[in-house]
């Protein structure tokens, strides 16, 4: 079945509602809502209440009308496509009472349960907790990829200086940590330069042209090493301080964030079960709840 409203009265219409929607004589004298209709499909009928605000503040005239003379036309498609199927499908079919009652009791449990934990949950992780958890559950933290500890700088090739770089790159001095950080605040297009943290090894070769077939072999290769490269415009240093391949147990440092948000998620699941079971105490003992037999 098909619906067919001539151009002239979709715009005429649409016009007439921008002139509901745009002045101050939306609400009738007696100051009810207007129930005027815009469009009819079969037996329903759609208002100009049902599409106020759809189009944004500071559309152009004509942005308008597209916008609900587009939004009329998907209304009235969906219209007939209910129509068609209420008239081809078993009344069992289409009785979704128990699903929507079992959906609209999801919603409000959940908005409870995200009130409550907004309200209720400790997010104070101490560093004892995190550590013990890894202490206890090493097993479970295995790395699917290479990681690595690094120093690494991209300079622009014609960058001054770079025969001082792979010094200070190997070096472990203070003084010389120091002046790689400012050379390369002066000098360097992208850098990292904290050797302590634990970064994916295809993270680094995104930054860094390096091709390599076999990660490990690469790494066991170059560890404590300065590797140099270049492209068309850059030269590129790396100084690999340590790594550690795929289907080891992952470090402490590596796991520490990841932890913390599985300790925090399972204070909510504690929190919301604890209330949970609290509730349905409470209402055994006051006899809100009870089975016939």
């Amino acid at each position: 079945m098909a619906i067919e409203l001539k151009k002239e009265k979709i715009f005429l219409c649409c016009f007439l509602i921008l002139a509901g929607l745009y002045s101050c004589n939306v609400i009738k004298k007696n100051n009810e809502p207007a129930k005027k209709p815009v469009a009819r499909a079969f037996d329903t009928y759609l208002y100009q209440a049902d599409i106020a605000g759809i189009v944004p503040k500071g559309s152009k005239p004509t942005d308008s009308l597209k916008i609900i003379n587009e939004f009329i036309t998907r209304w009235m498609q969906q219209q007939v496509i209910v129509h068609q199927a209420m008239n081809n499908l078993d009344p069992k079919e289409i009785d979704f009472s128990r699903q929507l009652e079992d959906y609209k009791n999801s919603l409000i449990i959940y908005a409870y349960e995200k009130e409550l934990i907004a309200e209720k949950l400790d997010t104070t992780i101490s560093a004892q907790e995190i550590e013990d958890y890894y202490n206890q559950n090493k097993k479970d933290f295995q790395l699917k990829n290479d990681i690595v500890r690094i120093v690494y700088v991209k300079v622009p090739k014609k960058a001054p200086a770079q025969e001082k770089l792979k010094g200070w790159i190997s070096s472990a001095d203070i003084k010389d940590k120091e002046k790689l950080a400012g050379y390369c605040n002066q000098n360097a297009a992208n850098y990292f330069l904290d050797d302590n943290v634990w970064l994916m090894f295809d993270d680094v070769l995104k930054e860094i042209p390096i091709e390599t077939y076999n990660q490990d072999i690469f790494l066991q290769t170059n560890n404590n090493r300065i590797i140099q490269l270049a492209d068309t415009n850059y030269a590129y240093y790396l100084g690999i301080k340590g790594y550690m391949v795929k289907n080891s147990i992952s470090p402490f440092s590596f796991e520490k964030d990841n932890i913390k948000k599985i300790l925090l998620n399972k204070r909510k699941m504690d929190l919301v079960d604890k209330m949970k079971l609290n509730a349905f105490e409470q209402a055994q003992v006051h006899s809100d709840v009870e089975i016939y037999k």
